[in-house]
């Protein structure tokens, strides 16, 4: 059975003051228990340093939410992902809707973000998922695909140990819609085809496919007990103590 991950995305919250509280606490809670999974949180860059002896591995570990497509020189503003490393960080989401809506993130981009953070040995959780519009019209397939196709064979050194999958209802988000674990486990499942006839098939059995919707603690194990949904990226649950790690207890329920 593949591990889960459980991402906490705290987004543009939290300081470094109040991300270390906040990382020192769920870190404390899971502390001496034996994980099916692994859990992680990503912090604003300015927070990673703060948060970092909380998240040390053991049992919380350490993520950015993006870096930048070049490894260093005159790109202000820009953090390299080597950087990233140095600081203790060890998982980086790429390829966010939010970024894809307000920075206009492409697959070109995307593609040399992941690349370098791969060659500077870090994992990518790499998101992808379809619009309200788009799932009106019935097309979250075609979306998907057509997501997928445009970074993954493009990737140098991507295999399940390095790179993480994570599906985004878009139109879930802040719509006041909903998706169902049906609907979950019907887009995870059509992503792992897809992931298989990029990847293999072998590779794509073993890739982890989170989900970015709406996840809490109260429907945490009903989304995870589903065969191909492996874990959550989790927004603003993952901002109190509480809520995320009553996510990762429904993670850890969903392997019993």
């Amino acid at each position: 059975m593949r591990r889960y991950l459980v991402a906490g995305n705290w987004k543009m919250n939290l300081g470094p003051a109040a991300g270390r509280s906040l990382a020192a606490a769920v870190a404390g809670s899971l502390k001496g228990r034996k994980l099916r999974g692994d859990v992680l949180v990503c912090p604003p860059f300015v927070t990673i340093p703060a948060v970092a002896a909380a998240a040390d591995g053991n049992p919380l570990l350490l993520g950015a939410q993006n870096c930048g497509d070049q490894d260093g020189g005159a790109f202000t503003g820009e953090i390299a992902p080597s950087m990233l490393k140095e600081a203790g960080v060890s998982y980086v989401i790429i390829g966010h809707s939010e970024r894809r809506q307000y920075q206009r993130e492409d697959d070109d981009l995307l593609v040399r973000k992941i690349n370098l953070l791969h060659a500077a040995g870090l994992k990518a959780i790499f998101c992808y998922g379809e619009l309200l519009a788009e799932r009106k019209a019935g097309r979250e397939r075609e979306v998907v695909r057509a997501q997928l196709e445009g970074v993954l064979p493009r990737l140098q050194y991507a295999d399940p140990y390095n790179t993480v999958l994570a599906y985004e209802p878009v139109w879930a988000i802040g719509t006041g819609e909903t998706a169902t674990p049906e609907q979950a486990q019907q887009m995870h499942a059509w992503s792992r085809e897809v992931a298989g006839r990029l990847l293999g098939e072998q590779p794509a059995a073993s890739l982890r496919i989170l989900y970015g919707g709406s996840c809490k603690a109260s429907n945490a194990l009903d989304l995870f007990s589903r065969p191909d949904v492996d874990g959550g990226l989790i927004g603003g649950a993952s901002l109190k103590v509480e809520d995320f790690v009553g996510i990762v207890d429904g993670a850890e329920a969903s392997r019993d």
